[in-house]
């Protein structure tokens, strides 16, 4: 009963987002002066990205006179947890993202969900991701609060708040690989987090800050299709569990510069002491 309740709210918080979604549709200006994709979707700490990881690129589809905004909601399911992140950014003159997300973390044992608010700033330093022969660079900063530090706490975490730091570099090339369209991101990541937050921040077996690598590549079939796969490192700062680093492998569809779907295949490995967590991920963005 206690599981069937859980995916009711599950099920009830990722409606809740797509609501939100068509919303934003009837109410927000049309900013239209980019590629469509360049926008990227929102990841689950809320910046434009991929997934799992964010690229150099600012969230909606803002020129140097424009704002660009963006809501997203994402959805995945695992062996024995789940996720549910919804958010938005605002993107001020294409140099300025400011963002904010929700992650709820389901147990599927029946225990609470744990739940972190990210609010997120990234400004972009230098190049642009298509026009220029360097890459665009950014530099973005994510501060993690979280709701609940019970369990956190009670696997040796140290803080129930911290602050990521990240340096991003995104490079498109038109005429890529087999004449498509292709993607690459690199990342430098300083974080205390846990399981990006999930589990807090700083732990018995390390209080440091740890330098960690991401990733994306990715190549556009046409104009409207996009696939390829992400990598995060992650790091250890608990005795009582330990991390493995993320991977996926996505499909995004863009009907539109308005809205993009996104799903992909997970492989996160050990959370919370269990073993091999695979599974699926959703994702619903509007950009403007």
């Amino acid at each position: 009963m206690e599981n069937q309740k859980k995916a009711a709210r599950h099920k009830y918080r990722f409606i809740n987002g797509v609501h939100a979604l068509m919303i934003f549709f009837s109410a927000s200006s049309y900013a239209n002066d980019k590629l469509i994709g360049t926008a990227a979707v929102n990841q689950i700490e809320g910046s434009a990205g991929g997934g799992l990881v964010p690229w150099a690129v600012l969230s909606g589809y803002a020129s140097d006179d424009e704002w660009g905004t963006s809501v997203f909601t994402s959805d995945s399911k695992f062996d024995d947890y789940s996720l549910n992140t919804i958010g938005f950014a605002v993107n001020y003159h294409d140099r300025l993202e400011l963002s904010y997300s929700r992650m709820t973390f389901g147990i599927n044992a029946g225990a609470k969900d744990i739940r972190v608010n990210v609010a997120g700033a990234k400004v972009r330093l230098f190049g642009d991701v298509v026009f220029t022969d360097i890459p665009q660079v950014s530099l973005g900063i994510q501060y993690k609060t979280l709701i609940d530090f019970a369990i956190p706490s009670s696997v040796g975490a140290k803080d129930d708040s911290g602050t990521d730091v990240y340096l991003t570099a995104s490079k498109v090339w038109l005429d890529g690989i087999a004449h498509r369209t292709v993607l690459l991101d690199l990342n430098a990541r300083l974080s205390k987090a846990n399981q990006v937050g999930i589990l807090g921040f700083g732990g018995d077996e390390d209080d440091n800050y740890d330098l960690s690598f991401e990733g994306a590549a990715g190549i556009f079939f046409n104009r409207h299709w996009l696939t390829g796969v992400e990598y995060r490192q992650k790091s250890d700062h608990l005795s009582a569990v330990k991390e493995n680093d993320w991977l996926d492998v996505f499909v995004t569809y863009l009907p539109n510069k308005s809205l993009s779907v996104t799903a992909a295949y997970l492989s996160l490995g050990d959370i919370a002491g269990e073993a091999d967590q695979t599974g699926y991920y959703i994702s619903l963005q509007g950009a403007f």
